[in-house]
């Protein structure tokens, strides 16, 4: 199995929740337009001020889309982490 990783942004502060769930939208397009092996977007709320918009990807496609997209961090992804399903929500 292919290492894959959280490409992840940050967002805070009262419409941190509406900024993240814009921003999977242009995620996701990004990810449709060039094509993406798998490329996995979501969004999801941490607490009342802080939530999250990632895009998981394979490890060869990691630092295009990090010079690209500029990240706020990342991760290894697991299909088991915890608090994100598959399904991005």
């Amino acid at each position: 199995m292919k290492k894959r990783i959280r490409l992840i942004w940050d967002f805070r502060g009262p419409a941190a929740d509406k900024t993240a769930q814009h921003h999977e939208i242009h995620l996701k397009q990004y990810s449709a337009t060039i094509d993406l092996n798998k490329g996995l977007a979501g969004s999801k709320r941490l607490n009342d001020v802080h939530s999250i918009a990632y895009l998981i990807v394979d490890e060869s496609e990691m630092i295009k889309v990090r010079d690209a997209l500029k990240p706020h961090r990342g991760e290894i992804y697991e299909e088991s982490s915890p608090g994100i399903s598959k399904e991005g929500k």
